[in-house]
């Protein structure tokens, strides 16, 4: 779940501010003070958690995205945020839940590593006096509800920051509804209005954490359906595509490895590491069309390839390199009219960031390419490729 969207105090900014300078340098003492400091000037310990670690760590991702911090850097101030929860729960009174509150499971879904945002969902829900069991990232199914049972837990808030996790969340939320234990749902992966949340039957869904700690205050979540199976959901499924994009993945990394090969000699001349890169990002755009089928939305995957261009061209990549992709990853689901849809629906919003920036030779190659399966576009984006620019 997100840390918040909603208004901070005004001191709040200032404190962020200060926190962000040892934060960004890994300085874990110098980040530990701030924190306590913020909190001794008055400062209430939920907009510490939320407004002032939680907007460092929105700024980290913002910097990391801007290629301004390097991924070892980044996992570093992510790290030092983390021990900054952790120094702001022992400098604060401990809270004894009030006679009668319910117990709150908060996990994330199995797969998902991002485990802060939970964290501070977790954390909120004990200021607010509630019995929290936090079980961190990476909660496989079978465990979750064995805790379930154990505990007697009265509601689960479940944790989701990459959309490719959907289809185990959908399964997850769906095995504890049918222990009778109703699930709040949170994260970007739900999607920025929750429309993923709805779609699988999530039983709550909550923008933030405060959204989150605030609907659980206002009473119970409503008794779970028993009888909710997940295909009822999805009925498109029924057509088999994201099966097969699902269990051909590996195929279909290596047919459009393969075809880029063949379409882009310089290529051929990468190193050994810019192979490895460019295998992974195929692998990331061929997982991120199959949960584009699962839930049957082009956004979820224009919204991927949007982001991915703007990560590319931050790093110097021109985003038009990834339009010979997606051409033979068309070419080789030409018989799957849903992914071809979504895939062409990809291509443009491409084209669109392409056409929007000034992206040089990229940008005037691919103007008026044909829709994606079209040599047009393959031989466009080619053009810009072979400009010499690193393919990471």
């Amino acid at each position: 779940m997100t840390s918040t969207v909603t208004a901070a105090p005004p001191r709040a900014g200032t404190w962020a501010e200060r926190l962000w300078v040892p934060v960004s340098s890994g300085d874990e003492d110098a980040a530990a003070a701030v924190v306590r400091e913020a909190h001794a000037s008055g400062l209430d310990a939920e907009s510490v958690l939320l407004d002032v670690i939680g907007a460092v760590q929105r700024r980290v991702g913002a910097e990391w995205a801007a290629n301004r911090l390097s991924v070892a850097r980044e996992h570093a101030a992510t790290a030092v945020n983390e021990q900054c929860v952790g120094v702001l729960r022992h400098s604060t009174p401990p809270v004894v839940p009030a006679p009668g509150a319910g117990r709150i499971v908060v996990a994330c879904v199995d797969g998902e590593w991002h485990g802060l945002p939970a964290r501070l969902v977790a954390e909120v829900l004990r200021l607010r006096g509630w019995h929290v069991d936090h079980l961190g990232a990476q909660v496989p199914a079978p465990h979750l509800i064995a805790h379930l049972h154990r505990t007697g837990a009265d509601a689960v808030a479940l944790s989701g920051s990459l959309a490719p996790r959907l289809p185990v969340a959908h399964a997850t939320l769906t095995a504890c509804q049918a222990v009778g234990v109703p699930v709040l749902v949170g994260g970007a992966a739900f999607g920025y209005d929750g429309r993923y949340a709805r779609l699988l039957g999530a039983d709550a869904w909550a923008p933030d954490a405060r959204a989150a700690a605030d609907r659980l205050a206002r009473g119970p979540l409503p008794p779970p359906p028993r009888d909710h199976v997940t295909s009822a959901d999805l009925p498109h499924l029924a057509d088999q595509e994201y099966t097969f994009v699902t269990r051909s993945r590996q195929e279909l990394v290596r047919a459009v490895f393969d075809g880029l090969l063949d379409r882009y000699p310089p290529m051929r001349e990468y190193t050994a590491l810019q192979r490895e890169h460019t295998a992974e990002d195929l692998e990331h755009v061929v997982v991120h069309l199959a949960t584009a089928l699962y839930v049957d939305d082009a956004d979820l995957f224009t919204g991927f390839l949007t982001w991915t261009a703007s990560i590319l061209s931050a790093r110097g990549v021109p985003a038009a390199s990834l339009l010979p992709a997606l051409t033979v990853l068309g070419e080789r689901l030409r018989d799957f009219p849903r992914a071809l849809r979504l895939l062409a629906a990809g291509t443009e919003a491409v084209r669109e960031v392409v056409r929007g920036a000034d992206a040089g030779p990229g940008a005037d190659a691919v103007r008026g390419a044909d829709a994606v399966g079209s040599a047009d576009v393959a031989r466009a984006a080619e053009a810009s490729l072979t400009a010499g620019e690193d393919p990471r």
